[in-house]
């Protein structure tokens, strides 16, 4: 079974994926860090380097190489379920989990970290609550499409295992 997390930055993909994988006694697999580690360079290096539109075409193929493997619960980026119809590809292949969090969240969670976050840096400056809220709304229609919504703010982990094994998709 794989499992994908996704949300925006900050939303707790990464956090929540080591814990649910443990519980699930599945590998976790943070898809930026597979990025990293093929390439040999970070993920605000090769936006740098290389830009956004050849990021989004090497996380793509990534994440096609991903759903290859048997079970792992991934943590995707925040923008991965946003190109390439990477949301068909994790629907199609597993099951897909939104961590819902409020703008307010996110920013007291990345705010510390900015500087490791390509998209963020350039939202810094006047208003940035505002920016992550608008930047939030156009990419919700495409976590809207998640099989699950959790609110991640503190999710329980044994929870939402429980909810994972007795999932059952929606027939067409």
């Amino acid at each position: 079974m794989r499992i994908y997390l996704l949300g925006y930055m900050g939303s707790g993909k990464s956090t929540v994926g080591e814990k649910l994988a443990r519980a699930l006694g599945v590998p976790w697999i943070d898809l930026d860090a597979e990025i990293e580690s093929k390439y040999k360079i970070s993920i605000a290096g090769f936006f740098s380097k290389y830009g956004e539109t050849a990021f989004r075409e090497v996380e793509h193929k990534t994440l096609s190489d991903i759903t290859l493997k048997p079970a792992a619960v991934i943590s995707t980026g925040g923008g991965a379920p946003c190109f390439h119809n990477n949301m068909e590809l994790m629907n199609a292949s597993g099951i897909t989990i939104y961590l819902e969090v409020s703008p307010e969240i996110i920013l007291s969670r990345i705010g510390p970290h900015a500087h490791k976050r390509p998209l963020f840096r350039q939202m810094i400056g006047d208003n940035i609550l505002e920016k992550i809220a608008t930047h939030l709304r156009t990419r919700e229609k495409y976590y809207r499409q998640a099989q699950m919504t959790v609110d991640g703010t503190e999710p329980d982990i044994e929870a939402l295992k429980d909810r994972i094994l007795n999932f059952r998709p929606a027939m067409p």
